[in-house]
Parts: C-alpha cells; structure tokens; sequence
C-alpha cells in the first residue's frame, strides 16, 4: 500500500468520524424536528460514506470492498428517503416550525395541517373564487 493511498484513507477516516460527529451536535443544538433531521441525515450518510470507504480501501479484498459499497448504496439509496417520510410524517402530524422559520412552503398546499412556522394555529386562507 503506497503512501498516498494510506494519507487517503486516514483523511476519509477522519472526515467521516468529524462529519457524523457535527450530525450528533447538530442533533443537540437544532432547534425543531425538521432541522435536526436535516443535519443527521445529511452529516451522518456522507460521514457514514466517508467511513466506509477509507475501510475498503485498507481492507483492499474484494469481498470486503463489494460490501462496503453495497454498504454504502444502500445508504445513500435509503437514509434521504426516511428523512423525507420522517419529516413528511412530522409535518402532517401537526409539528410546528421553529419559531425561526419564516417560511412554511407547504401551509395550504397539504391537507391535515394548520400550524404557521411559529407554531400559531391560522385558519388556511380561502381558495381563490373561479373566474
């Protein structure tokens, strides 16, 4: 194993451990569901990915590197999508916004769900009258 190949691995071990690091202090310091979801998700796939890369490049049998990828593809493949249903989920639930929020792109568009982005209940504005 050359020496780049070893600076490369240890840099990807490392990347990956500060990556799902910041995920779980993003766990702690956001603020609402949604965020949170957001920073583990995004942290802890490319962390995760990081990680299982540096080890099929040091372990460098091809047992073991079809299944680090295929590690990583599922992971890649699912963990967006149960981000996606998670928050959905939160949101048809009723779980308000961060009071930060300034935006609710979906108020009015989804049906089940009323609260505004500071977790003020407002009635859905009226559907504009056909012409």
């Amino acid at each position: 194993m050359t020496l780049l190949v070893q600076i490369l691995m240890v840099v990807l071990a490392v990347a990956g451990t500060a990556l799902v690091l910041l995920g779980a202090v993003g766990i702690l310091v956001l603020t609402d569901v949604y965020t949170r979801m957001q920073a583990a998700s995004k942290a802890g796939s490319l962390g995760a990915a990081c990680i299982l890369l540096s080890a099929a490049m040091y372990f460098s049998e091809l047992e073991l590197v079809v299944r680090a990828l295929t590690a990583l593809v599922f992971l890649m493949l699912t963990i967006p999508v149960a981000a996606h249903v998670l928050g959905r989920a939160a949101y048809l639930a009723g779980v308000p916004l961060a009071k930060e929020s300034v935006m609710d792109e979906l108020h009015g568009r989804v049906e089940g769900r009323t609260n505004s982005p500071g977790g003020q209940d407002e009635p859905n504005p009226p559907d504009p009258a056909p012409e």
